[in-house]
C-alpha cells in the first residue's frame, strides 16, 4: 500500500510569492507607462494621468538620473531602469524570504 505524504505550501514560500508578485505588479506599471509615451498616448486621458500618477512615485530616484533631451528617450531609459530595480529588487528579498 502506498503511503501518500501531503505537503502544504510553507508561509515562508508563500511570502516569497507575494514579494515577486508586488515586484513584477511595479515593473508592469513602470512598462505600461512607457508604452504610452512611446505610443503617443494623449497625456489628457484620465487614464494617461491615473498611470503617470501611479508611475511617478514608483520611479523613485530614477527620472532625471540620465538627462536625455528627447522626452520619449529619456522616460524609456529611466522608467525602465526603475522597471528593472523592482524586478531585481524583488527577485532578491524573494530569494531571502525563501
Amino acid at each position: 500500500m502506498a503511503t501518500r505524504r501531503w505537503h502544504g505550501t510553507s508561509t515562508r514560500g508563500s511570502a516569497a510569492r507575494i514579494v515577486s508578485g508586488i515586484g513584477a505588479l511595479f515593473a508592469i506599471i513602470e512598462v505600461v507607462y512607457i508604452l504610452l509615451i512611446v505610443l503617443g498616448a494623449n497625456t489628457a486621458n484620465a487614464f494617461v494621468r491615473f498611470m503617470s500618477s501611479i508611475a511617478e512615485p514608483l520611479a523613485l530616484f530614477f527620472p532625471g538620473l540620465f538627462p536625455i533631451e528627447n522626452y520619449t528617450a529619456n522616460v524609456v531609459v529611466n522608467y525602465g531602469l526603475a522597471a528593472v530595480f523592482w524586478l531585481v529588487v524583488a527577485g532578491l528579498l524573494a530569494r531571502v524570504l525563501r
